[in-house]
């Protein structure tokens, strides 16, 4: 069984480039004129409940959840092919 150490051994830098990388990202939307769209807002979300996940809830499912379409019910008919990321506002 590996240990907290062993964990940080393997993981840490590829993790540290990971959040250089988004910090990057924030960054350029700070720089940047316009406005975000509705995935700015469920980004910085998903960055808070990783932070704070709710009870009974891993950090990576937290934010997979506030990143995914709460919605139960099929849409009638697809009006694009792909994915945003995010859920869109009328999720």
């Amino acid at each position: 069984m590996p240990t907290k150490q062993d964990i940080q051994d393997l993981y840490f830098m590829d993790s540290r480039a990971k959040l250089l990388d988004i910090a990057s990202f924030l960054d350029r939307l700070d720089r940047h004129e316009g406005e975000a769209d509705f995935r700015h807002p469920a980004f910085m979300e998903a960055l808070r409940a990783m932070q704070n996940p709710p009870a009974g809830r891993t950090r990576t499912q937290a934010v997979l959840e506030s990143l995914s379409d709460p919605s139960s019910e099929p849409i009638p008919a697809a009006t694009l092919q792909g994915a945003f990321g995010a859920p869109t506002p009328a999720n």
